[in-house]
């Protein structure tokens, strides 16, 4: 593997990272729906403003989410809709073991061939 081939690797790791918490996924199949507010978003979890603002945080320094401040209050949006992509083969992977997902690779492949 070359030193380029690991540091993508590594960048991609880092992004499934910041993806890998429950709080996290909640936020961006919410933004998936529209733009939020970090007051709409604490309000809808359940727990102190510091803390979504961290995951929040996490999500934009990896560039899933771009944020807005308008006035006192910050809005988020997702900046990469085509993360929840991601979201349908984790759970096509949880529904029925991958069997879909591997269905739909080879169906993938074989339109690229």
């Amino acid at each position: 593997m070359t030193a380029n081939t690991r540091a993508q690797y590594k960048t991609q790791a880092h992004i499934i990272k910041a993806l890998a918490h429950p709080t996290r996924l909640f936020i961006v199949d919410e933004l998936a729906r529209g733009e939020r507010s970090v007051r709409e978003l604490t309000d809808m979890i359940g727990v102190e403003m510091p803390t979504v603002s961290r995951h929040l945080s996490q999500l934009r320094n990896v560039g899933i989410v771009d944020d807005e401040k308008r006035g006192a209050q910050v809005f988020y949006r997702l900046r990469v809709p085509c993360v929840l992509n991601f979201f349908k083969c984790v759970e096509a992977v949880q529904r029925d073991g991958g069997k879909e997902a591997r269905q739909n690779t080879v169906l993938e492949m074989s339109c690229v061939a």
